[in-house]
Protein backbone atom coordinates (compact mmCIF):
# COMPACT_ATOMS: atom_id res chain seq x y z
CA UNK A 1 0.00 0.00 0.00
CA UNK A 2 0.89 3.60 -0.48
CA UNK A 3 2.53 4.78 2.96
CA UNK A 4 1.40 8.51 2.01
CA UNK A 5 -2.08 7.35 2.03
CA UNK A 6 -1.91 6.55 5.77
CA UNK A 7 -0.25 10.01 6.60
CA UNK A 8 -1.69 12.41 8.58
CA UNK A 9 -5.07 10.42 9.09
CA UNK A 10 -5.77 9.91 12.98
CA UNK A 11 -8.26 7.25 12.95
CA UNK A 12 -8.54 3.98 10.88
CA UNK A 13 -11.49 2.16 11.52
CA UNK A 14 -10.95 -1.13 11.64
CA UNK A 15 -7.50 -1.70 12.30
CA UNK A 16 -6.07 -3.04 8.57
CA UNK A 17 -9.34 -2.18 7.21
CA UNK A 18 -7.51 0.49 4.36
CA UNK A 19 -5.30 -2.38 3.46
CA UNK A 20 -8.00 -5.21 3.41
CA UNK A 21 -10.20 -2.31 1.10
CA UNK A 22 -7.15 -1.38 -1.17
CA UNK A 23 -6.23 -5.10 -1.72
CA UNK A 24 -9.70 -6.13 -2.95
CA UNK A 25 -9.98 -3.32 -5.36
CA UNK A 26 -6.27 -3.83 -6.81
CA UNK A 27 -7.69 -8.00 -7.20
CA UNK A 28 -10.92 -7.10 -8.34
CA UNK A 29 -10.21 -3.83 -10.87
CA UNK A 30 -12.83 -2.48 -9.19
CA UNK A 31 -12.22 0.94 -7.65
CA UNK A 32 -13.10 1.91 -4.03
CA UNK A 33 -15.65 4.22 -3.22
CA UNK A 34 -14.54 6.98 -1.10
CA UNK A 35 -17.09 9.26 0.68
CA UNK A 36 -17.33 12.92 2.30
CA UNK A 37 -19.87 14.85 3.19
CA UNK A 38 -20.52 18.12 3.70
CA UNK A 39 -23.72 20.61 5.23
CA UNK A 40 -23.64 23.64 3.93
CA UNK A 41 -24.08 25.75 6.89
CA UNK A 42 -21.37 28.37 5.82
CA UNK A 43 -20.24 29.19 2.05
CA UNK A 44 -16.83 29.07 2.04
CA UNK A 45 -14.03 26.44 2.72
CA UNK A 46 -11.56 26.77 4.56
CA UNK A 47 -8.26 25.06 5.15
CA UNK A 48 -9.63 22.99 8.18
CA UNK A 49 -11.30 21.20 4.78
CA UNK A 50 -8.79 21.37 2.63
CA UNK A 51 -6.06 18.64 4.33
CA UNK A 52 -8.82 15.72 3.77
CA UNK A 53 -9.63 17.41 0.47
CA UNK A 54 -5.94 16.74 -0.57
CA UNK A 55 -6.74 12.98 1.03
CA UNK A 56 -9.50 12.33 -1.56
CA UNK A 57 -7.50 13.94 -4.17
CA UNK A 58 -4.34 11.04 -3.05
CA UNK A 59 -7.20 8.64 -3.49
CA UNK A 60 -8.40 10.00 -7.11
CA UNK A 61 -4.94 10.27 -8.48
CA UNK A 62 -4.77 6.34 -7.73
CA UNK A 63 -8.27 5.78 -9.79
CA UNK A 64 -10.15 5.76 -7.17
CA UNK A 65 -14.26 7.16 -7.25
CA UNK A 66 -14.65 10.10 -4.78
CA UNK A 67 -18.24 10.93 -4.07
CA UNK A 68 -18.82 14.45 -2.49
CA UNK A 69 -22.07 14.31 -0.30
CA UNK A 70 -23.65 17.60 0.23
CA UNK A 71 -26.10 17.04 2.90
CA UNK A 72 -29.00 19.24 1.46
CA UNK A 73 -31.57 17.29 3.31
CA UNK A 74 -29.34 17.35 6.48
CA UNK A 75 -28.97 21.03 7.30
CA UNK A 76 -32.64 21.72 6.64
CA UNK A 77 -33.02 19.49 9.63
CA UNK A 78 -30.20 21.00 12.33
CA UNK A 79 -26.41 18.85 13.01
CA UNK A 80 -26.24 18.50 16.37
CA UNK A 81 -23.15 20.84 16.69
CA UNK A 82 -20.71 19.06 19.50
CA UNK A 83 -21.50 22.00 21.83
CA UNK A 84 -24.28 22.07 23.84
CA UNK A 85 -27.01 22.72 21.66
CA UNK A 86 -28.14 21.60 17.81
CA UNK A 87 -27.11 23.65 15.15
CA UNK A 88 -29.88 25.81 13.50
CA UNK A 89 -31.48 24.69 10.33
CA UNK A 90 -30.95 26.09 6.80
CA UNK A 91 -33.91 27.08 4.44
CA UNK A 92 -33.32 26.03 1.01
CA UNK A 93 -32.37 28.67 -0.57
CA UNK A 94 -29.30 29.32 1.88
CA UNK A 95 -28.52 25.61 1.32
CA UNK A 96 -28.33 26.05 -2.32
CA UNK A 97 -26.19 28.87 -2.00
CA UNK A 98 -23.76 27.20 -0.19
CA UNK A 99 -23.69 24.15 -2.32
CA UNK A 100 -22.87 25.90 -4.94
CA UNK A 101 -20.23 28.00 -3.58
CA UNK A 102 -18.64 24.69 -2.14
CA UNK A 103 -18.49 22.78 -5.25
CA UNK A 104 -16.55 25.99 -7.21
CA UNK A 105 -13.91 25.61 -4.53
CA UNK A 106 -13.69 21.90 -4.31
CA UNK A 107 -11.66 22.42 -7.93
CA UNK A 108 -8.53 24.69 -6.29
CA UNK A 109 -7.81 21.16 -4.61
CA UNK A 110 -9.01 18.08 -6.59
CA UNK A 111 -10.08 17.11 -9.94
CA UNK A 112 -14.22 17.78 -10.20
CA UNK A 113 -14.47 16.00 -13.60
CA UNK A 114 -13.44 13.07 -11.93
CA UNK A 115 -16.10 13.52 -8.52
CA UNK A 116 -19.46 12.38 -8.17
CA UNK A 117 -21.52 15.03 -6.12
CA UNK A 118 -24.60 14.38 -4.87
CA UNK A 119 -27.17 15.67 -2.60
CA UNK A 120 -28.91 13.61 0.28
CA UNK A 121 -31.82 15.21 -0.24
CA UNK A 122 -32.75 13.45 -3.28
CA UNK A 123 -33.52 10.13 -1.58
CA UNK A 124 -33.83 11.03 2.07
CA UNK A 125 -36.87 13.38 0.93
CA UNK A 126 -38.32 10.89 -0.49
CA UNK A 127 -38.71 7.85 2.54
CA UNK A 128 -41.85 7.84 3.82
CA UNK A 129 -42.71 7.71 7.25
CA UNK A 130 -42.67 3.70 7.64
CA UNK A 131 -39.26 3.34 5.86
CA UNK A 132 -37.95 6.24 8.65
CA UNK A 133 -39.57 4.07 11.24
CA UNK A 134 -37.82 0.99 9.82
CA UNK A 135 -34.73 2.60 9.78
CA UNK A 136 -34.70 3.98 13.43
CA UNK A 137 -35.46 0.42 14.50
CA UNK A 138 -32.07 -0.84 13.36
CA UNK A 139 -30.26 1.25 16.12
CA UNK A 140 -30.67 1.55 20.04
CA UNK A 141 -31.01 4.51 22.23
CA UNK A 142 -28.34 3.00 24.45
CA UNK A 143 -25.87 3.05 21.07
CA UNK A 144 -27.02 6.59 20.06
CA UNK A 145 -26.11 7.75 23.74
CA UNK A 146 -22.60 6.75 23.39
CA UNK A 147 -21.86 9.65 20.97
CA UNK A 148 -19.78 11.61 23.67
CA UNK A 149 -21.78 15.12 23.24
CA UNK A 150 -25.40 13.54 23.66
CA UNK A 151 -23.86 11.55 26.40
CA UNK A 152 -22.28 14.42 28.30
CA UNK A 153 -25.55 16.66 27.83
CA UNK A 154 -27.61 14.26 28.94
CA UNK A 155 -25.57 14.00 32.06
CA UNK A 156 -25.78 17.68 32.44
CA UNK A 157 -29.99 17.84 31.88
CA UNK A 158 -29.31 19.50 28.70
CA UNK A 159 -32.19 19.25 26.39
CA UNK A 160 -31.26 16.77 23.58
CA UNK A 161 -34.24 16.79 20.41
CA UNK A 162 -35.29 14.07 18.75
CA UNK A 163 -34.26 15.78 15.84
CA UNK A 164 -31.09 15.28 16.85
CA UNK A 165 -30.90 11.91 17.59
CA UNK A 166 -32.09 10.85 13.83
CA UNK A 167 -29.24 12.86 12.43
CA UNK A 168 -26.66 10.07 12.82
CA UNK A 169 -29.01 7.58 11.53
CA UNK A 170 -28.99 9.45 8.15
CA UNK A 171 -25.97 10.43 8.14
CA UNK A 172 -24.88 6.76 8.06
CA UNK A 173 -27.98 6.02 5.66
CA UNK A 174 -26.13 8.16 3.32
CA UNK A 175 -23.27 5.70 3.21
CA UNK A 176 -25.56 2.69 2.32
CA UNK A 177 -27.41 4.65 -0.57
CA UNK A 178 -23.79 5.74 -2.14
CA UNK A 179 -22.26 2.24 -0.78
CA UNK A 180 -19.13 4.03 0.49
CA UNK A 181 -16.04 1.35 0.80
CA UNK A 182 -14.34 4.31 2.84
CA UNK A 183 -15.73 7.40 4.39
CA UNK A 184 -13.58 10.33 5.44
CA UNK A 185 -13.99 13.22 7.89
CA UNK A 186 -12.66 14.77 11.24
CA UNK A 187 -12.40 12.93 14.31
CA UNK A 188 -15.23 15.01 15.67
CA UNK A 189 -17.21 12.56 12.63
CA UNK A 190 -16.53 9.04 13.91
CA UNK A 191 -19.60 8.46 15.71
CA UNK A 192 -21.53 9.26 12.61
CA UNK A 193 -18.92 7.55 10.41
CA UNK A 194 -18.91 4.33 12.15
CA UNK A 195 -23.00 5.15 12.27
CA UNK A 196 -22.54 4.23 8.45
CA UNK A 197 -20.93 1.07 9.16
CA UNK A 198 -23.60 -0.49 11.39
CA UNK A 199 -26.20 0.27 8.40
CA UNK A 200 -24.53 -1.10 6.02
CA UNK A 201 -23.93 -4.34 7.72
CA UNK A 202 -27.72 -4.27 8.74
CA UNK A 203 -28.48 -4.01 4.62
CA UNK A 204 -25.99 -7.03 4.23
CA UNK A 205 -23.43 -4.91 2.74
CA UNK A 206 -19.60 -4.73 3.23
CA UNK A 207 -19.23 -1.89 5.81
CA UNK A 208 -17.20 0.76 5.26
CA UNK A 209 -13.49 1.71 6.41
CA UNK A 210 -13.91 5.18 8.64
CA UNK A 211 -10.80 7.19 7.82
CA UNK A 212 -10.45 9.99 10.35
CA UNK A 213 -8.51 13.48 10.10
CA UNK A 214 -7.33 15.49 13.00
CA UNK A 215 -9.01 18.86 13.53
CA UNK A 216 -7.19 21.74 12.69
CA UNK A 217 -6.86 24.48 15.20
CA UNK A 218 -7.91 27.94 14.15
CA UNK A 219 -6.00 31.35 14.45
CA UNK A 220 -6.91 31.61 18.42
CA UNK A 221 -4.79 28.35 18.73
CA UNK A 222 -7.10 26.83 20.61
CA UNK A 223 -10.89 25.82 19.41
CA UNK A 224 -11.04 23.98 15.64
CA UNK A 225 -10.97 26.30 12.45
CA UNK A 226 -14.84 27.03 12.11
CA UNK A 227 -16.43 29.74 10.10
CA UNK A 228 -18.72 30.00 13.33
CA UNK A 229 -15.75 30.94 15.18
CA UNK A 230 -14.41 33.79 12.80
CA UNK A 231 -10.57 31.68 13.33
CA UNK A 232 -10.63 30.57 9.37
CA UNK A 233 -8.16 30.98 6.60
CA UNK A 234 -10.25 30.71 3.52
CA UNK A 235 -9.45 28.94 0.71
CA UNK A 236 -10.95 32.20 -1.06
CA UNK A 237 -8.87 34.61 0.96
CA UNK A 238 -7.48 37.30 -0.78
CA UNK A 239 -3.74 36.52 -0.84
CA UNK A 240 -2.79 39.62 1.35
CA UNK A 241 -5.26 38.20 3.77
CA UNK A 242 -4.27 34.44 3.62
CA UNK A 243 -0.65 35.75 4.04
CA UNK A 244 -1.22 37.69 6.96
CA UNK A 245 -3.41 35.25 8.94
CA UNK A 246 -1.17 32.84 8.83
CA UNK A 247 1.36 34.77 10.42
CA UNK A 248 -0.95 35.60 12.82
CA UNK A 249 -1.13 31.83 14.52
CA UNK A 250 0.59 31.54 17.61
CA UNK A 251 4.17 29.61 17.56
CA UNK A 252 2.57 26.74 19.15
CA UNK A 253 0.77 26.11 15.70
CA UNK A 254 3.01 25.71 13.92
CA UNK A 255 4.56 22.00 13.70
CA UNK A 256 0.22 21.35 12.87
CA UNK A 257 0.52 23.61 10.07
CA UNK A 258 3.72 22.28 8.49
CA UNK A 259 2.02 18.94 8.73
CA UNK A 260 -1.24 19.41 7.86
CA UNK A 261 -1.60 22.73 5.47
CA UNK A 262 1.38 22.64 3.52
CA UNK A 263 2.48 20.47 0.39
CA UNK A 264 6.29 20.44 1.27
CA UNK A 265 7.21 16.50 1.09
CA UNK A 266 8.52 15.01 4.47
CA UNK A 267 12.15 15.72 4.29
CA UNK A 268 11.57 19.59 3.88
CA UNK A 269 8.74 19.21 6.95
CA UNK A 270 11.93 17.97 8.96
CA UNK A 271 13.71 20.51 8.23
CA UNK A 272 11.48 23.09 8.84
CA UNK A 273 11.11 21.75 12.45
CA UNK A 274 14.81 20.82 13.03
CA UNK A 275 15.35 24.83 11.90
CA UNK A 276 12.42 25.98 14.46
CA UNK A 277 14.02 23.20 17.27
CA UNK A 278 17.50 24.65 17.21
CA UNK A 279 16.26 28.18 17.77
CA UNK A 280 15.31 29.41 14.15
CA UNK A 281 13.32 32.65 14.42
CA UNK A 282 9.27 31.12 14.40
CA UNK A 283 8.67 34.38 12.49
CA UNK A 284 10.43 32.79 9.57
CA UNK A 285 9.04 29.86 9.88
CA UNK A 286 5.49 31.02 9.36
CA UNK A 287 6.80 33.42 6.69
CA UNK A 288 7.52 30.03 4.93
CA UNK A 289 4.27 28.50 5.65
CA UNK A 290 2.19 31.45 4.42
CA UNK A 291 4.22 31.82 1.38
CA UNK A 292 3.47 27.97 0.48
CA UNK A 293 -0.54 28.60 1.52
CA UNK A 294 -0.35 31.54 -1.05
CA UNK A 295 1.35 29.62 -3.88
CA UNK A 296 -1.26 26.40 -3.33
CA UNK A 297 -4.41 29.06 -3.09
CA UNK A 298 -3.09 31.74 -5.65
CA UNK A 299 0.29 31.54 -7.39
CA UNK A 300 3.90 32.56 -7.01
CA UNK A 301 3.64 35.66 -8.25
CA UNK A 302 1.38 36.60 -5.73
CA UNK A 303 2.94 35.26 -2.73
CA UNK A 304 5.74 37.41 -3.17
CA UNK A 305 3.84 40.56 -3.63
CA UNK A 306 2.38 39.42 -0.26
CA UNK A 307 5.34 39.29 1.40
CA UNK A 308 6.36 42.24 0.28
CA UNK A 309 2.63 43.59 1.76
CA UNK A 310 3.37 42.02 4.70
CA UNK A 311 7.11 43.19 5.03
CA UNK A 312 6.34 46.71 4.84
CA UNK A 313 2.50 46.91 6.43
CA UNK A 314 3.54 44.98 9.84
CA UNK A 315 7.09 44.99 10.46
CA UNK A 316 7.55 48.66 10.53
CA UNK A 317 8.88 49.68 13.87
CA UNK A 318 6.88 52.48 14.92
CA UNK A 319 3.00 53.16 14.74
CA UNK A 320 3.81 56.58 12.38
CA UNK A 321 5.37 54.67 9.95
CA UNK A 322 2.33 52.04 9.53
CA UNK A 323 0.52 52.21 5.93
CA UNK A 324 -3.38 53.63 7.33
CA UNK A 325 -6.03 52.88 5.02
CA UNK A 326 -7.95 56.55 4.73
CA UNK A 327 -11.00 56.69 5.39
CA UNK A 328 -14.02 59.91 5.14
CA UNK A 329 -13.98 61.71 7.91
CA UNK A 330 -17.43 63.16 6.68
CA UNK A 331 -18.79 59.71 5.61
CA UNK A 332 -17.78 58.32 9.71
CA UNK A 333 -18.89 61.37 10.99
CA UNK A 334 -22.14 61.00 8.94
CA UNK A 335 -22.68 57.13 10.24
CA UNK A 336 -21.81 57.60 13.86
CA UNK A 337 -21.62 60.92 15.06
CA UNK A 338 -18.58 63.25 16.02
CA UNK A 339 -17.86 61.79 19.22
CA UNK A 340 -19.06 57.79 18.66
CA UNK A 341 -18.40 55.50 21.75
CA UNK A 342 -15.32 53.51 20.31
CA UNK A 343 -17.16 50.71 19.94
CA UNK A 344 -19.74 52.12 17.42
CA UNK A 345 -16.55 53.32 15.36
CA UNK A 346 -14.33 50.26 15.53
CA UNK A 347 -17.61 48.10 14.30
CA UNK A 348 -18.20 50.81 11.46
CA UNK A 349 -14.73 50.25 10.18
CA UNK A 350 -14.86 46.27 10.80
CA UNK A 351 -18.39 45.06 9.56
CA UNK A 352 -16.99 41.89 9.29
CA UNK A 353 -16.57 41.14 13.23
CA UNK A 354 -19.58 41.03 15.60
CA UNK A 355 -20.03 43.57 18.55
CA UNK A 356 -18.88 41.09 20.53
CA UNK A 357 -15.75 40.22 19.18
CA UNK A 358 -14.91 44.36 18.74
CA UNK A 359 -15.58 44.63 22.71
CA UNK A 360 -13.69 41.45 22.93
CA UNK A 361 -10.65 42.91 20.91
CA UNK A 362 -11.04 46.44 22.63
CA UNK A 363 -10.57 44.93 26.36
CA UNK A 364 -7.56 42.74 25.67
CA UNK A 365 -5.90 45.81 24.31
CA UNK A 366 -6.35 45.04 20.37
CA UNK A 367 -7.26 48.89 19.85
CA UNK A 368 -4.89 52.03 19.74
CA UNK A 369 -5.25 55.50 19.04
CA UNK A 370 -2.24 57.25 17.41
CA UNK A 371 0.05 54.69 19.40
CA UNK A 372 -2.28 54.96 22.51
CA UNK A 373 -3.64 51.77 23.93
CA UNK A 374 -7.68 52.20 24.86
CA UNK A 375 -9.79 49.46 26.57
CA UNK A 376 -12.82 51.03 27.28
CA UNK A 377 -15.24 49.94 24.83
CA UNK A 378 -17.81 52.89 25.62
CA UNK A 379 -15.20 55.50 25.70
CA UNK A 380 -16.68 58.44 23.73
CA UNK A 381 -14.05 59.33 20.83
CA UNK A 382 -13.78 62.61 19.10
CA UNK A 383 -13.22 62.68 15.86
CA UNK A 384 -10.89 64.98 13.38
CA UNK A 385 -9.00 65.38 10.44
CA UNK A 386 -5.75 63.24 10.95
CA UNK A 387 -7.48 60.71 13.09
CA UNK A 388 -5.74 57.62 13.40
CA UNK A 389 -6.73 53.94 15.16
CA UNK A 390 -5.60 50.57 14.86
CA UNK A 391 -7.82 47.43 15.16
CA UNK A 392 -6.02 44.28 15.70
CA UNK A 393 -3.01 43.55 14.21
CA UNK A 394 -3.21 44.13 10.90
CA UNK A 395 -5.96 47.22 10.24
CA UNK A 396 -4.87 50.79 10.45
CA UNK A 397 -6.95 53.52 9.54
CA UNK A 398 -6.67 57.54 9.09
CA UNK A 399 -9.66 59.84 8.62
CA UNK A 400 -9.31 62.73 6.19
Amino acid sequence: MNTDLKENIEIILPEGGLEAKLQRSSKTGKPLVIKLGFDPTAPDLHLGHAFVLKKLRQFQVLGHQVVVLVGSFTARIGDPTGKNKARKPLNREEIAHNAATYIAQLSKIIDVSKTRVVFNEDWLDKLCFTKVIQLMSKVTVAQLMQRHDFHRRFNDNQPIAMHELVYPILQGFDSVHVKSDIEMGGTDQLFNCTMGRQLQESFDMDPQVVLCMPLLKGLDGKEKMSKSLHNTIGLLDKPDDMFGKTMSIPDSLIHEYLDLTTDFDQTQKAELKFRLESGDNPMKIKKIIAHNLVCQYHNPQQAAEAIEFFEQRFQQKSFNDKNFEERSLSAIRAAVGETPKLIDLCHWLKQDLSKSAIRRLICEGGVQIDSNKFTAPDMPVSLNDGFRIKLGKRSFFRFV
